[in-house]
């Protein structure tokens, strides 16, 4: 009872009072991210540095308090790492989703971690991913300098 209550703090907090849920002016990359099954539209902005360090970042969109806090937890974690250690929290966050995580590896995500129980709720895995699989397309080296929106649709 106690990881469920505090799942829905967390989710509330990120929810109600998200952190970088703004838009950057002239940001470096910009990336739409979409799940059609249920409506989450998130554009997802990011300024990296010229040695790989996301410096800022902020999404906009509409979406269930799942997606929108998700890719709120999502930013304040990756913001001012490495793209590479970005994109490690990425596949340890879907590693997570799939419930084939480790206690160690469910710390690296801190509050993101939050959202574990996600992995048995197979209608709501794609609004958490939605965030996640957007920075992974944005950070994609073929796309590394493209400013144009884009859909994605998580398997």
């Amino acid at each position: 009872m106690q990881s469920r209550t505090f799942y829905n703090e967390i989710l509330t907090e990120h929810n109600i009072h998200p952190i970088h849920k703004t838009k950057l002016i002239d940001p470096q990359r910009s990336l739409r991210g979409v799940n059609p099954s249920c409506g989450d539209d998130i554009t997802l902005q990011l300024n990296v540095s010229e040695d790989g360090i996301i410096e800022d970042g902020a999404f906009y969109g509409d979406g269930c308090a799942i997606s929108q806090a998700s890719a709120d937890m999502m930013l304040e974690l990756v913001i001012g790492r490495s793209v590479e250690e970005s994109l490690k929290l990425k596949d340890t966050f879907l590693k997570m989703i799939k419930d084939k995580i480790t206690d160690e590896e469910l710390e690296m995500l801190e509050e993101a971690g939050s959202l574990k129980d996600i992995s048995h709720m197979p209608s709501r895995v794609k609004c958490a991913v939605l965030g996640w699989r957007t920075l992974e397309q944005l950070l994609d080296s073929d796309k590394a300098g493209d400013n144009t929106d884009v859909s994605t649709e998580e398997e």
